[in-house]
């Protein structure tokens, strides 16, 4: 029982710190005099409440605008958006801030916190990329703006990291259309991913699984059009062995360039 007790009266202090708590944010928040919110809503941002600062943040801005304290409420006002993981919202504070206050000294780390956003807001490989391709280009645009910036490493290694999703993401569709069969598809995401990342480790595999694309193709197609598909193989099969002559897929696509000639021979003497 004392026990429970003592919990009941650890309970009862806790209810009765979060109301206070409420009642003196509710009495801020009432206040007509925009220094009195502004005060608060630096003390809540400095004690990490960024729900509470954000509210009185945005009551204000339009009250402060054109003075100091408006530099500075739209610089937190943004961060406490990033902090409760609005990522979209914070990326568009972080963007205003810089173009408004473009000579303020937290417009560098402004204009890389608004790509950042969107790099925290890119999804996970197999999910839509768009913010991902709108982070790489608001990153590389915050590199070339500031070349000297102490967020070059970190900004480049970010771009490599998203460029590598990006990458992955282009890799399992073109191997998910080959794996369901539609090779023409397929073919044709092989390709583009070829020209998107040039110097990516998948291109050897990439460029085989084409080649077995299009010699499938062959062996699918009616007979008007499968020894132009089976002479398109082979194009693609000596095109693969010329830029990849040890390969590891090497003696497997020797095999289908054996039964692509094969083939292609038995239909000129069916259709001469």
């Amino acid at each position: 029982m004392r026990k429970m007790g003592g919990y009941l009266s650890i309970l009862g202090l806790i209810l009765l710190l979060f109301f206070d708590s409420c009642s003196k944010f509710r009495k801020v928040q009432k206040s007509e005099d925009w220094k009195v919110k502004y005060e608060a809503a630096v003390k809540y941002y400095e004690d990490e409440d960024y729900y509470r600062a954000s509210i009185l943040f945005e009551e204000i801005m339009p009250l402060v605008r054109g003075q100091k304290e408006g530099e500075l409420a739209q610089f937190y006002y943004s961060y406490c958006n990033y902090y409760q993981k609005q990522y979209q919202l914070s990326a568009y504070y972080f963007k205003s801030f810089y173009q408004t206050y473009s000579r303020s000294p937290h417009a560098e780390e402004a204009e890389f916190m608004q790509a950042y956003s969107l790099y925290r807001d890119s999804p996970i490989f197999n999910l839509d990329q768009t913010s991902t391709k709108e982070a790489i280009d608001a990153m590389q645009l915050f590199i070339n703006r500031n070349p000297n910036s102490k967020y070059l490493n970190e900004s480049s290694a970010i771009i490599q990291e998203m460029q590598i999703k990006l990458e992955t993401k282009a890799y399992e569709n073109s191997k998910q259309y080959f794996k369901m069969g539609l090779y023409k598809s397929a073919i044709i995401a092989f390709e583009n991913f070829a020209i998107d990342f040039p110097d990516s480790d998948l291109n050897e595999e990439i460029r085989f699984l084409k080649f077995k694309s299009q010699y499938l193709l062959a062996q699918l197609s009616i007979p008007s059009k499968r020894e132009e598909r089976l002479r398109e193989a082979i194009e693609i099969y000596q095109e693969f062995l010329e830029d990849y002559p040890e390969s590891e897929y090497l003696k497997e696509a020797d095999k289908l360039y054996d039964n692509s000639v094969t083939a292609l021979g038995k239909d000129k003497r069916v259709n001469p």
